[in-house]
């Protein structure tokens, strides 16, 4: 397996990010983005998807939140994106579901190199604490446009804004830790166009 690792360094008006992922991890993370709550929720990413991660990121937080989610899952989605190379070998879908108490989120994943997002949430959700849920998908399409994957995530049901955001974290981490995983039955890149 080559070493499946990237570093980002993303700098604009509004936001500078050094972002380090290693694939091939323990779990490991070392985040921070001056918002605490969007830490823990990058921090219990890595924990669940085995990813290391270094974060930091400094952004207009003073304006609000949004360039400071939306660019970090820019540089994520970027991160991966250089990691997974030519993308062979590995199992390339991934899906999992994810409860968390009244909660219960399912993700689904294909790195196909095409883009997008399907976000679906219970209506009226609102802040968890300070964070605005609405975070939570900006963060996701980026991720998912820079990543280049099909990504379906799905809160199924739940009441708590926290414990929505969380599930979805989690629920992706899993699914991203299945996509990602080396098959030794694959043989070069899972296409049958030869490339993603």
């Amino acid at each position: 397996m080559s070493n499946r690792t990237a570093l980002i360094q993303r700098d604009t008006s509004e936001t500078k990010i050094r972002l380090q992922l290693t694939i091939d991890g323990r779990g490991e993370s070392n985040v921070r983005t001056k918002i605490p709550f969007f830490d823990h929720m990058l921090t219990l990413f890595a924990r669940h998807s085995l990813v290391d991660l270094e974060v930091q990121t400094d952004g207009d937080i003073e304006v609000d939140f949004h360039h400071t989610v939306e660019d970090t899952g820019i540089a994520l989605g970027q991160a991966f994106a250089q990691a997974l190379g030519d993308k062979k070998g590995i199992r390339r879908y991934g899906w999992a579901y994810v409860p968390m108490d009244e909660t219960l989120s399912r993700a689904v994943i294909d790195f196909s190199g095409r883009p997008f997002l399907d976000f679906r949430t219970p209506e009226g959700i609102g802040a968890a604490g300070a964070f605005p849920f609405t975070l939570v998908e900006e963060f996701m399409r980026a991720f998912s446009a820079k990543a280049a994957c099909n990504l379906h995530l799905e809160l199924l049901y739940g009441r708590d804004a926290h414990h929505l955001a969380e599930a979805a974290f989690k629920s992706l981490a899993k699914a991203v830790d299945l996509a990602c995983q080396i098959d030794p039955r694959v043989q070069g890149v899972p296409s049958t166009k030869g490339t993603l």
